[in-house]
């Protein structure tokens, strides 16, 4: 079991950066794989990034490549997102999302991850 708080988010106009954040409880993160999705209202809940358990390859959607980048600090069980060149179509939702070990069909869909965070609100201004 692991418990996923995000934080960091805000307002921020176009252009800017903000880093999100997510605490994971538990003796065994370095066993997870863990990811970070969006979700605006009326929108289906997207794949944003994820880092891998083992040897933290990393992985970003099309959409935030160039722009985003996530980390792992294993010894404080916390994943970052740092999101630089904010556009207004980022504004969402931004959930932490962890996954045991490795994926078994594809790190981007929703129902590969057993545990989510709340969220925490990022939006863009133009």
């Amino acid at each position: 079991q692991v418990q996923l708080v995000e934080s960091g988010g805000g307002l921020v106009q176009a252009g800017g950066s903000l880093r999100l954040s997510c605490a994971a409880s538990g003796r065994t993160f370095s066993t997870y794989s863990m990811g970070w999705f969006r979700q605006a209202p009326g929108k289906e809940r997207e794949f944003v990034s994820v880092i891998r358990y083992s040897g933290g390859r990393t992985y970003y959607a099309d959409s935030v490549k160039g722009r985003f980048t996530i980390s792992r600090d294993n010894a404080k069980n916390m994943v970052y997102l740092q999101m630089n060149g904010l556009k207004p179509e980022d504004t969402a939702a931004y959930i932490c999302a962890a996954r045991r070990f490795d994926f078994s069909v594809s790190y981007s869909t929703v129902g590969e991850y057993g545990y989510w965070g709340q969220g925490t609100q990022v939006t863009v201004s133009s």
